[in-house]
């Protein structure tokens, strides 16, 4: 396997549509390239530890071979939204010059109905996944799951890593059995958890962690609340990830606990 994690950098050239589903105001924009993207903003909500979070799990994701939008940078310009009517999103806008992080727009895909039935590898698979970046939203009330052309995609991975938003102790977090597992929307269909955890263990070499964590632009890591610089800041989420992967006996036993 490729480690092609590569993101391109889009122009946003029309703000859209906002998309009021989640706290953070996403939006419908389109860019340069012609295509429209679900864009998340560095401004809204937790900021840029949001987009850190969308891009390290979409990023392990693609790994891991789970299908999930393609990730762009999507750069917003100083004169962008000063036309906008809506005093909320032209304050977003404002707050969000410079990059932001946009996924390709599903034209089409339905929200996926946790009736369906799915192979219990791919349930067993994004189960993993959540549990390891620590996701605590992809439930029965929020599956941020997309069915399209006739397969499962997963979306929305801001809510991983909550450990940055304290920013401290990391080594205790990563090994958090994560008890949140309970209440994945896959976990009843989880049923291949050890098989998953192999697929998982043997692709996410240290060399792949570390390609995921360089994606980070140092330019969503300039926090106000930290004298660490961009390369320790990712140093920290390497050495996380790392550690999470060489203990994921201890989050697949809360997974398994739950299912049993």
């Amino acid at each position: 396997m490729k480690n092609n994690l590569s993101l391109r950098t889009v122009e946003v050239t029309r703000y859209i549509v906002p998309l009021r589903e989640g706290g953070s105001l996403p939006a419908l924009a389109e860019a340069d390239d012609g295509f429209s993207y679900v864009l998340k903003f560095r401004g809204a909500g937790h900021g840029t530890k949001m987009l850190v979070s969308e891009l390290l799990g979409g990023a392990i994701a693609k790994l891991l071979g789970l299908q999930i939008p393609e990730l762009v940078f999507a750069r917003l310009g100083e004169e962008f939204g000063r036309t906008e009517g809506d005093e909320e999103i032209q304050d977003l806008l404002k707050a969000s010059e410079g990059l932001n992080l946009g996924l390709h727009f599903l034209s089409g895909a339905l929200a996926y109905d946790p009736t369906m039935k799915v192979d219990p590898l791919l349930a067993s698979k994004i189960v993993w996944l959540d549990a390891f970046t620590t996701n605590i939203d992809r439930t029965a009330n929020n599956t941020n799951l997309l069915w399209w052309h006739r397969e499962l995609w997963v979306i929305d991975n801001g809510a991983s890593f909550y450990f940055h938003h304290s920013w401290s102790d990391f080594e205790r977090h990563a090994l958090n059995p994560f008890p949140h597992i309970k209440d994945h929307v896959l976990l009843s269909q989880a049923t291949m958890l050890e098989e998953a955890d192999r697929l998982a263990r043997e692709i996410l070499t240290e060399e792949r962690l570390r390609a995921v964590t360089d994606l980070i632009p140092d330019e969503w890591l300039n926090w106000r609340h930290t004298e660490e610089s961009p390369a320790e800041i990712r140093e920290v989420y390497y050495r996380f990830l790392l550690t999470r992967l060489h203990h994921s006996e201890q989050f697949l036993k809360s997974a398994r606990d739950a299912r049993g």
